[in-house]
């Protein structure tokens, strides 16, 4: 059975379309991935808007914008009828939008000046993937938006699995049992049951205590108490946004590099997609070595290497040239392998191969370049 082939135009152009995810293992090149999609996507009549997760300072550059921040900006230089705008994720002024919109300003302030909600709005783990999360529901809500699609690129996470699972996990952290104890003796003791109930928090908290600092457990049951009394449901709000993720509306995009770790973690997650009936659009298979087998053979390459030096020692850059043809051509079979056994596991999946380029990404063009190789997919 041959693979489907992943049509991007035809996913670019599909109105039905108006959130499209890329996912995968850290360091595969979602980025560039999401910002050549968006971009092909914005000259193609689109109204777009990017939402990048810690890019490098060149991808701002490339898209012509100094900087990258949490407000979406217009990318300027974009031809036809579309537009672009960009933004980079910064998780804890999200957070803090969040407290902002919930709480007076009093309370507001309150919560955003506590110890333990400002640790945990800047490097709690699994904040970065809910308040992706968070943000995504914002810019799909907003009235009057000047875009139609919204292009996601996940936090850059060990695991392509992490997206799903952090938010949940930190929803359930802050709507869980174990933290909301912590505000039991702000909340007051009754009488009879409720002084031994209190009498065996005070010896659980004292362990706490030891274990924690005294502080740092006064912290968390102080920002416990301001943040349940303005609003709650974290767990809700992740569920409602994984709810949008499930929607027919999303596709996801899951960008893998030829390699047994990446493809691997790409696997999971397709497997997952399907477990959460997630819209899976493709895979797209990035950096694949090209080279044209039609030209020699690895074997011959080789072969007439070995000639060239025992034959004649006047040509060593031309034996050394051939050598590096073979183990190119040797790369792409084992590239080429391991991308079939992705296929022959999960023959349903339509895949985009791009091959490596031999420089990165610096301006709008090589972004178009991207999109053009996407948009080909073909197998290299």
């Amino acid at each position: 059975m041959s693979t489907p082939a992943l049509h991007i135009d035809s996913l670019l152009d599909d109105p039905s379309v108006s959130i499209l995810v890329c996912t995968g293992s850290g360091g595969v090149g979602k980025t560039t991935s999401a910002a050549a999609l968006a971009l092909r996507a914005a000259e193609r009549g689109r109204h777009v808007c990017v939402l990048t997760i810690d890019p490098a300072r060149r991808l701002a550059q490339a898209m012509g914008l100094t900087e990258l921040d949490n407000t979406p900006r217009p990318v300027p230089g974009i031809t036809g009828a579309g537009s672009l705008h960009a933004m980079m994720l910064d998780m804890k002024r999200t957070f803090d939008e969040v407290v902002e919109a919930h709480a007076d300003p009093d309370r507001a302030q309150q919560i955003l000046s506590n110890p333990f909600y400002q640790a945990l709005s800047s490097s709690f783990a699994g904040t970065q993937e809910y308040m992706a999360m968070e943000k995504l529901g914002q810019l799909r809500a907003q009235e009057d938006a000047p875009w139609d699609l919204i292009v996601v690129d996940t936090p850059p996470s060990r695991s392509a699995l992490d997206f799903l699972d952090a938010p949940a996990r930190l929803g359930s952290f802050l709507d869980g049992r174990f933290i909301r104890i912590l505000t039991a003796p702000a909340r007051g003791a009754g009488r009879g049951l409720g002084r031994l109930a209190a009498a065996g928090f005070g010896i659980f908290t004292g362990v706490l205590g030891k274990i924690l600092g005294a502080q740092v457990l006064t912290d968390v049951g102080t920002f416990v108490v301001a943040i349940d009394t303005t609003f709650g449901g974290f767990r809700e709000r992740a569920d409602q946004t994984f709810a949008l993720l499930q929607d027919e509306s999303t596709r996801f995009l899951v960008v893998a590099a030829p390699e047994p770790d990446a493809l691997r973690e790409a696997s999971y997650f397709v497997e997952r997609l399907r477990d959460e009936d997630m819209p899976l659009g493709g895979l797209i298979v990035n950096r694949v070595q090209s080279v044209d087998q039609s030209l020699m053979t690895a074997d011959t390459a080789v072969a007439t290497a070995q000639r060239l030096t025992q034959d004649d020692a006047s040509e060593p850059l031309t034996a050394r040239l051939l050598d590096l043809h073979a183990l190119r051509l040797r790369e792409r079979e084992r590239q080429h392998h391991l991308t079939e056994r992705f296929t022959g596991a999960h023959p349903g999946v339509p895949v985009a191969q791009v091959p490596a380029l031999a420089e990165d990404v610096h301006d709008l063009e090589g972004l178009r370049e991207i999109g053009d190789l996407l948009a080909q997919g073909q197998m290299v």
